[in-house]
């Protein structure tokens, strides 16, 4: 596989970890919102294509779905949910010959009608996101998260020339692969263009039937200015229809989240409930975030100016933080989901019950210990901002790996008490 983005590919962090599943395993199913790079990455690894977004390719694969289980590996069925029967197509042919690497699937959308069989043990399932800060290739990052779950007492060091401004550039500019590089008039314009097609034409693609497509798109823009944040649904309608009486029903906002899973462009971060400690008294509810903040800030009617000036999104939901601090944790958590995942670790959040206590993320790698993670709009970190951190490491002890607080300052460092101070555009899987 090629690797260099001299062909004008961006090379992804994930790219390793398709690698070892495609030499290994007989069928890998790579996900992801549209746009999001899926059809790129995985066309470098296949000899046979199946593109099921072409008309003429859907109907022959309609008439003969056996079709697409021939060809030389790896047999790439592109935009596999136009055809749900391709996957049983696929989990059949996995069964009959289950060591060899044979298929490589890709999907915008979970299908509302499913396929007979889910595909477990068959066929794996690998998420591809935006960009994260590191493959944008903003400057040379110097942090591993791998290290810090390795809990080494890695040393912390490295310098970044980004400054909030250039936070909020890559906040508006989107992790599309296909918008680096653009202007922000034409990102602008691009995901106003791709914002209208969820509404109007993506939802409907997946066979769910929502009516009100103006409700819709309101839904969307009073979620976005709930991100990173744990506001109740029921507070996410009001805000979407104010002084209303005639509200959505709750059904039919359960379909609108319902409806954005399926075409991966929420994707919750939910709550750290362990089981091998002793923590009381923890909240459950999720975080809610767009897969790209950049969907958020449009939804949202923001650009970067508007950002750094402090403007709100009028939507008159409560946040502990301005919307560029909402919207930069979600970068940042974007990003730490891409480095979690080359780390086969999983990311949380942390809040107790009372609102005592609450971590943004928490990173749980395979072996169980945690990296606890607080983000700031600030360049340092002080005692303040690390108040959370100390308490969890007081009451986990060794199972925490380490403690980070993510800033958009200039230096990488450990602060005296063992904290790590780090740079959002230094850290990397």
């Amino acid at each position: 596989m090629g690797s260099g983005a001299h062909d004008g590919y961006l090379p992804r962090i994930a790219d390793g970890e398709l690698d070892v599943l495609c030499a290994e395993l007989p069928a890998v199913a790579l996900e992801g919102p549209r746009a999001v790079g899926k059809t790129e990455t995985a066309l470098r690894r296949a000899t046979t294509v199946h593109r099921l977004d072409d008309v003429a390719e859907l109907d022959i694969a309609r008439a003969d779905p056996s079709r697409l289980a021939k060809g030389e590996p790896l047999v790439l069925i592109d935009e596999w949910q136009r055809l749900p029967a391709s996957w049983d197509v696929v989990r059949r042919a996995v069964d009959a010959d289950p060591r060899t690497p044979r298929f490589l699937l890709t999907g915008s959308a979970a299908p509302a009608q499913v396929p007979t069989h889910s595909g477990a043990g068959r066929i794996v399932t690998v998420r591809l996101r935006p960009l994260s800060l590191a493959e944008r290739g903003l400057c040379t990052p110097t942090v591993s998260l791998g290290n810090l779950l390795a809990g080494s007492g890695t040393v912390v060091d490295g310098a970044s020339p980004l400054r909030l401004e250039d936070y909020a550039v890559q906040i508006t500019g989107s992790g599309f692969p296909g918008l680096v590089g653009h202007s922000q008039r034409a990102s602008r314009a691009f995901l106003d263009g791709y914002l209208d097609r969820i509404a109007e034409r993506h939802v409907h693609e997946q066979g769910r039937t929502l009516r009100n497509r103006a409700a819709l798109r309101r839904w969307m823009a009073a979620y976005a200015a709930a991100t990173s944040t744990t506001t109740t649904f029921e507070q996410i309608r009001d805000a979407a229809s104010p002084g209303e009486a005639d509200k959505p029903t709750k059904a039919t906002t359960i379909a609108y989240r319902a409806a954005l899973e399926g075409l991966w462009l929420i994707e919750e971060l939910p709550a750290w409930l362990p089981v091998r400690n002793h923590l009381r008294r923890l909240a459950s509810a999720p975080v809610h975030q767009f897969a790209d903040p950049a969907l958020a800030a449009r939804l949202l009617e923001t650009d970067t100016d508007a950002l750094l000036a402090g403007r709100d999104s009028g939507h008159g939901l409560d946040r502990d933080s301005s919307l560029l601090g909402a919207l930069f944790e979600s970068l940042v958590t974007l990003s730490v989901r891409v480095y979690a995942q080359a780390n086969e670790a999983k990311v949380f959040h942390l809040r107790t019950q009372g609102g005592e206590h609450e971590i943004d993320l928490i990173v749980q790698g395979p072996g169980g210990r945690i990296v606890a993670v607080e983000v700031k709009l600030t360049q340092t970190a002080s005692r303040s901002d690390t108040r959370h951190l100390r308490w969890l490491a007081e009451r986990i002890g060794p199972a925490l790996a380490d403690a980070a607080v993510i800033t958009t300052g200039p230096e990488a460092y450990r602060r005296p008490d063992g904290i790590a101070v780090i740079p959002a555009a230094l850290l990397t899987a």
